[in-house]
């Protein structure tokens, strides 16, 4: 009866066999489609710690340099940039509120960007030091000569001017800020030297000035304050 048992019996067996095998099938595919939905959500997160960890070593950069300001700081977030060759300025989440003030130094953490020029209530505005509007002066940090930089026509260069084409300058040297305005800090780094062009019929050299500030690229700044001037504010608000 053996034989006759297992024919009558095949049939069932193999719809359950199939059954199961589409019951496997569906759990695969489910099972598929969690694993990439979790594989998405973890490379998301990974993407995001990566984001906060870049963040996190700009604004160590940012605290370290601001021991070498010597002065009062605030960490500020840029919330918008212009770098036509028209205007080239930046826009901050701090104003009035965090006592920002006209004429007050901006650095990055590696040097200058520029200083503020219109405050509001909760915003301010920064023209950069490579606007054409815009002077500072400086020296050249390994002889001490001293010079005005101005914004150049590039939105990545400033000019030096009035300096004579015998002076004792080369390409590669460090430029910092002279502190003779008593606005930015003095010693703070401006740029370096990138090029110098000497014409004898020219009374002044032409030579111009890579920023050492990452403008156009830092997405934080250093609103800084002179202490003398820090002693005489109420302490600043909480953030």
């Amino acid at each position: 009866m053996y034989p006759i048992q297992y024919a009558v019996s095949l049939p069932v067996r193999a719809v359950d066999s199939v059954a199961e095998n589409l019951s496997t099938r569906s759990r695969l595919v489910n099972e598929n489609q969690g694993l990439r939905s979790e594989n998405l959500l973890l490379r998301s997160r990974s993407q995001k710690f990566a984001a906060l960890e870049s963040e996190n070593a700009r604004l160590r950069a940012l605290l370290d340099s601001s021991g070498e300001l010597g002065e009062e700081v605030v960490v500020a977030d840029i919330l918008a940039i212009e770098t036509r060759s028209a205007m080239r300025q930046i826009v901050i989440n701090k104003g009035s509120r965090q006592h920002v003030y006209v004429g007050q130094p901006i650095a990055d953490a590696h040097g200058i960007v520029g200083q503020v020029f219109d405050v509001s209530t909760f915003s301010s505005s920064v023209i950069l030091i490579t606007d054409s509007r815009h002077s500072i002066p400086v020296r050249i940090n390994r002889n001490g000569l001293r010079a005005i930089a101005t914004g150049g026509e590039n939105e990545d260069e400033l000019i030096l001017s009035y300096i004579p084409n015998n002076a004792d300058i080369r390409v590669g040297d460090l430029v910092v800020s002279s502190g003779l305005d008593h606005r930015f800090p003095a010693g703070y780094p401006v740029g370096e030297v990138e090029h110098v062009d000497t014409t004898p019929s020219e009374s002044f050299a032409r030579i111009s000035v890579k920023p050492s500030a990452h403008i156009g690229r830092a997405r934080e700044v250093l609103l800084v304050w002179p202490r003398r001037l820090m002693n005489q504010l109420p302490p600043l608000p909480s953030p």
